[in-house]
């Protein structure tokens, strides 16, 4: 039978929430799967005919490690996405590099030798703004500031740092994910913050819930993923496209490439599309 690993981290051994409905679409298709953290040393990646990164949640406290291990698994055999698309993507520097090929949250990029002037500038373009570590996950360490010596800055996790607006949409429309598979848009969701955060992450009060996939969300999330494509000299195998709303249109928040969560746990339906493409970068 041909084997399909699916990489996780050691907090979570059974995979991503809901990740059993991912092994069982991917048995029916006559495939097994199982979950393995990505820096087990006893697992034998070579012997596997595909690995999907698919809740290394780690990965951004451990990202050199983590993309040396994926170069080493890119060169014995097919890994989704590939090692090269991580690399590019585990560095917010790409909303940047992206701004003038898509509409992005507008960004500048700071670093410890001037991150007092790198807030003054973002500050004078922006307004309020939100800091987040260029390589990061889950809104940790994402914070709001009015000003260089505002208090909420204590909380900044390592740099180098992305400055970006304070998109005030994120308090009533949220944020919406569309998972792109095998250059489709299958579903999405919409993700809401809880009380005055802006943070739509489950862990500080927000709430994900499917939606019915827009006409225009889907729009703006394939062609995001096209460009990127474009980039890369071929077609990625799935990514999740985070869009907002600002000044009157939707932009892309973030590409995730590496690591998207499917939300099966909420979107089971979402097992189906991915094991299909599993299934046909098998064939």
């Amino acid at each position: 039978m041909t084997r399909v690993l699916l990489a996780t981290f050691c907090l979570l051994p059974d995979g991503e929430p809901g990740g059993d409905h991912l092994v069982a679409a991917l048995a029916a298709r006559g495939l097994e799967a199982r979950w393995v953290s990505w820096d087990d040393p006893n697992v034998d990646w070579a012997a596997a005919d595909l690995v999907a990164v698919r809740a290394t949640w780690d990965y951004h406290r451990r990202c050199a490690d983590f993309l040396a291990w994926a170069r080493k698994v890119d060169a014995a055999t097919t890994l989704l996405n590939g090692a090269d698309v991580f690399a590019w993507n585990a560095d917010k520097a790409y909303l940047v590099a992206l701004a003038d090929r898509l509409p992005v949250v507008p960004s500048l990029l700071v670093d410890d030798s001037d991150l007092a002037g790198g807030l003054r500038a973002g500050l004078e373009r922006f307004g309020p703004v939100v800091v987040k570590a260029r390589t990061g996950a889950s809104g940790i360490g994402v914070v709001q500031a009015e000003r260089t010596d505002d208090h909420r800055l204590s909380g900044l996790t390592a740099g180098p740092w992305i400055v970006q607006p304070l998109v005030e949409s994120v308090r009533t429309r949220g944020e919406t994910s569309v998972f792109v598979l095998d250059g489709v848009a299958v579903s999405q969701v919409e993700k809401l913050p809880g009380g005055d955060e802006i943070r739509v992450h489950e862990q500080f009060g927000g709430v994900t819930r499917p939606v019915p996939l827009g006409e225009e969300t889907a729009a703006v999330a394939v062609a995001a993923m096209d460009e990127v494509a474009t980039l890369f000299g071929g077609p990625l195998d799935y990514g999740r496209v985070d869009l907002m709303e600002h000044e009157g249109r939707l932009v892309v928040s973030e590409l995730e490439l590496i690591e998207p969560g499917l939300y099966l746990d909420v979107l089971p339906e979402n097992a189906e599309p991915f094991a299909d493409l599993v299934a046909a970068r098998l064939e």
